[in-house]
């Protein structure tokens, strides 16, 4: 068997180096490109995608808030209407027996 130059090797070592060093680059640049973006939207006062959910989520917490409060006084109107006609009933049969009763 023949053995591979020692060059080859060397090479690939060679190789590897870089490559590792390109993707450091890489993940360097893109975290800088990261922070400057941040930059900027902090400077333009735009709102961030984590916030527009946050406020998605608190104005749904508040429309269901608002559904069931409005259930609610429907059903707490609706008594109130049953006991407005229910008392209405006991006064015309009051005033019905107070007339009857006089002669």
């Amino acid at each position: 068997m023949t053995e591979r130059p020692r060059l080859f090797d060397d090479l690939a070592g060679i190789a590897g180096g870089a490559l590792s060093a390109v993707v450091g680059l890489r993940d360097e640049a893109e975290s800088l490109a990261r922070a400057k973006v941040g930059s900027v939207v902090r400077r333009l006062d735009l709102v961030q995608h984590e916030e527009i959910a946050a406020i998605n989520e608190m104005a749904a917490n508040a429309r269901a808030g608002q559904e069931e409060m409005a259930a609610i006084l429907a059903a707490a109107l609706s008594r109130l209407a049953a006991l407005e006609h229910r008392v209405a009933a006991l006064e015309a049969a009051a005033n019905t027996s107070d007339n009857g009763a006089e002669p």
